[in-house]
């Protein structure tokens, strides 16, 4: 069993794929062109996460996607942290068709000031979010991730870190990860890395060394990796930087941490 922890769905008319440099995928992504790669890659199940539209509307959508797709072992929705209707979005989300495969709620951190995940009425969010049961997904940059830390130390609930907190320069990220490593509650995804850096392995040992395999998934990041290279090549990366396929970083991180019933 090899699951996916991080890919995307999305059509051309997302308003941040109007971006010249994203020409490349800017068009429609559908559960065929999943399948199409899932099976070129030998992946059986995947974490389809919010895609950058910020509206509730594309969560009902996902749900009710991934609820038709067994391909698709969850869902990591959309919503603002500082939403004073918070609970009653999520609480919508979880009543809707496919509710039962949301697993953890993401904001768009990284595109917020670096103190953002520092803000008390954020971290409320973040508390409710794992109050309901559910994780935390942050995207960020590398100059958030200290606030990242100060918020996993705050909030009593289980954090996802993507694409490794989006690395810049090797030795400023391995410094400002660390912290991160040392908190448990706190799971990371080598995921996204292809994208921000040109050679992957210095990191992903780095990862492995901090978090242990335990604490680690594996993430596509399709369709975005489709900028640099292909799903298969994501994948084929990751196993030659670790040496191999850890069932850990392939599979279990993700099912423990999410909660997915893989039989259905």
């Amino acid at each position: 069993m090899i699951v996916d922890a991080h890919q995307h769905l999305w059509t051309a008319d997302y308003a941040w794929l109007a971006e010249p440099s994203l020409e490349r995928i800017r068009r429609d992504y559908t559960v065929d062109d999943l399948r199409t790669q899932l099976a070129l890659a030998g992946v059986d199940r995947t974490v389809l996460v919010e895609a950058g539209r910020c509206q509730s509307s594309e969560t009902y959508e996902f749900l009710a996607t991934a609820s038709d797709t067994p391909e698709i072992a969850g869902v990591v929705g959309w919503a603002s942290l500082t939403d004073p209707g918070l609970r009653d979005t999520i609480r919508a989300y979880l009543a809707a068709p496919g509710g039962h495969l949301l697993v953890g709620i993401r904001d768009q951190v990284q595109a917020q000031p670096d103190d953002y995940l520092l803000d008390p009425a954020v971290q409320e969010g973040l508390q409710m979010v794992a109050d309901l049961g559910l994780v935390n997904e942050l995207v960020v940059t590398q100059s958030q991730l200290p606030a990242v830390a100060a918020a996993a130390r705050r909030v009593d609930g289980r954090f996802v870190l993507d694409h490794l907190g989006k690395p810049a320069t090797f030795d400023a990220w391995r410094s400002l990860i660390a912290p991160i490593a040392a908190l448990p509650n706190v799971v990371a995804k080598l995921s996204g890395l292809v994208t921000e850096v040109d050679d992957i392995r210095p990191y992903v040992h780095s990862a492995v060394e901090l978090f242990g395999p335990e604490r680690l998934l594996f993430g596509s990041d399709w369709p975005v990796c489709e900028l640099v290279t292909s799903y298969v090549d994501v994948k084929d990366r990751l196993v030659e930087a670790l040496g191999g396929q850890p069932d850990d970083i392939f599979a279990g991180t993700a099912i423990t941490t999410y909660g997915l019933e893989l039989e259905r």
